[in-house]
């Protein structure tokens, strides 16, 4: 028999609907997770509380985005699948590692730079120690592989710092996690008027999201930017027009692909052609996973369960780090 399997463990904010750019460069990977490695995956709702005080709608949210995941593929069976606000020991271990993080270096984050540009408003000791929220749920499981963008990768580098300072001063008790995402690079989804990648707070009408209705979706994809086509054959294919064959590969056969590209490269592509085949390809994909979604967000007994299943075993693996924590610390008495 092999030896343990190593631990995953990444989180989900419970903002916005998931939408294709999630799917693409995240939960297709989750998914492809689950049967490897020890997984556990967090609907991050207590992070949310930095940018979004106003908890009216977190409930909806968090049952949101554990239908996706599950219909996106995530087996609640095989992976923990938790609220990260259910297992209270990751409170404990932020509040320890919040006496190893200093203020110097959590005032440089990237993000806390961005957030404090975006909300003057709403600068509170949470948003400045995020960082170290981040930290303890990640290594509360002693996980080896985040899986994480380009964007996350510092936090994920502060997180291998505050588990080396805690590591130094009372003894091994953390692995430094390490970025992981079977050795590809992560796919970027491009938004559909050719400005950057899909997202949820930039201009919605730009992303496609797995809730879209069918027309909704014919509707933004048809309003994709294109100009008058090449004039010369097997031409460099310009940016916005290299994005609608990127979005294509994503979700249209191999002999669609090849069509549009010979098209393409003899000069006589019809973008109005390319666009309906395109939209089609994408209700086809998107549809069953809306449709899936809803049924699961009809049960809610079922997605309780869920969460209830998830967040015993993650508390299972925190009570187990906590009580190493608390005997290398000397708060054992």
């Amino acid at each position: 028999m092999t030896g343990k399997k190593k631990i995953v463990m990444s989180g989900i904010r419970p903002t916005g609907f998931l939408h294709l750019g999630n799917y693409f460069g995240a939960i297709q990977n989750y998914v492809k997770m689950q049967d490897e490695f020890e997984c556990y995956f967090m609907v991050a709702d207590l992070h949310s509380l930095t940018t979004h005080p106003d908890t009216s709608e977190l409930k909806n949210n968090v049952y949101r985005v554990l239908a996706e995941n599950i219909a996106c593929g995530l087996d609640p069976e095989k992976v923990a699948l938790y609220c990260q606000s259910h297992v209270y020991e990751t409170a404990e271990l932020y509040l320890y590692l919040n006496m190893l993080a200093y203020i110097g270096e959590l005032e440089k984050t990237v993000t806390f730079k961005d957030k404090v540009r975006q909300h003057p408003e709403n600068i509170n000791a949470g948003l400045l120690t995020y960082p170290v929220l981040q930290t303890a749920d990640i290594i509360l499981h002693r996980a080896s592989y985040v899986p994480v963008g380009k964007d996350q990768e510092q936090h994920l580098e502060m997180a291998r710092n505050f588990a080396h300072r805690f590591n130094f001063r009372y003894g091994e008790i953390f692995p430094e996690p390490q970025a992981f995402n079977y050795n590809q690079v992560l796919v970027k989804v491009p938004s559909l008027d050719g400005t950057g990648k899909m997202s949820k707070s930039e201009n919605q009408l730009a992303t496609l999201f797995l809730a879209d209705e069918d027309d909704l979706i014919r509707k933004k994809v048809m309003k994709a930017k294109t100009d008058s086509g090449p004039t010369e054959n097997n031409s460099v294919k310009p940016d916005y027009i290299e994005n609608i064959f990127g979005l294509m590969r994503l979700v249209s056969s191999e002999e669609v692909i090849t069509k549009f590209e010979h098209d393409y490269n003899h000069c006589n592509i019809r973008y109005g052609d390319m666009k309906k085949q395109l939209a089609e390809d994408m209700v086809s994909f998107i549809s069953p996973k809306r449709n899936k979604v809803n049924h699961i967000l009809s049960d809610e007994a079922y997605l309780k369960e869920v969460m209830q299943k998830g967040a015993e075993k993650a508390r299972k693996s925190a009570q187990a780090t906590m009580q190493l924590v608390r005997e290398a610390m000397g708060l054992n008495y």
